[in-house]
């Protein structure tokens, strides 16, 4: 079967932004809402569960306490913008919601930064997929035909990779409490 471009159907999602296969429109509407929709449940998270709760569970996410203090200390600190500038900060960005939920950000200042920092932030990394594709296209589709489906070598990649990570995290906590 193929696509109205030619393009083999089945190719990664991806590319089907490049090949013309998505509506560009629908690809950055649902990602606008689900962007909002989840910090939105993040938030809703912080307020509801509070401090404790992130910081018991929040450096597995982290890695550290250190650095989820400084986290919260910048959105503490910047507030409606703090959760803004968050959106475009790697690692701080699916953390902005419950660290300002759980800081107290009112619900009114918390929603207009989230809204417009996934306005801004879906359209540019939309835009950075497309161009990479459009720029690298065919030879992914090349490589893809060399070397089979890659997705499902970078999906089994990032599955060794987190158990690894799980792992490695397991141990350190485990000779932290022998140490003790």
């Amino acid at each position: 079967m193929r696509s109205s471009r030619g393009s083999p159907s089945g190719t990664s999602e991806w590319s089907g932004s490049w090949q013309g296969d998505l509506r560009l429109p629908l690809v950055l509407a649902v990602g606008i809402f689900s962007a909002v929709a989840g910090d939105n449940i993040g938030y809703w998270i912080g307020r509801e569960y509070g401090r404790g709760t992130i910081e018991r569970y929040g450096r597995w996410v982290v890695g550290n306490p250190e650095r989820l203090t400084s986290m919260r200390g910048f959105v503490t600190r910047y507030g409606s913008l703090g959760v803004f500038a968050a959106r475009f900060l790697p690692g701080l960005r699916f953390l902005a919601g419950p660290l300002a939920g759980a800081t107290g950000l009112r619900p009114l200042a918390f929603f207009p930064a989230n809204v417009l920092g996934a306005a801004l932030y879906v359209p540019l990394a939309v835009g950075l997929g497309y161009a990479v594709g459009y720029g690298l296209g065919e030879y992914v589709a090349r490589l893809e035909r060399v070397v089979g489906e890659i997705e499902h070598l970078v999906l089994i990649g990032a599955i060794l990779a987190a158990l690894a990570l799980m792992g490695w995290r397991a141990l350190r906590a485990a000779r932290a409490r022998r140490e003790l």
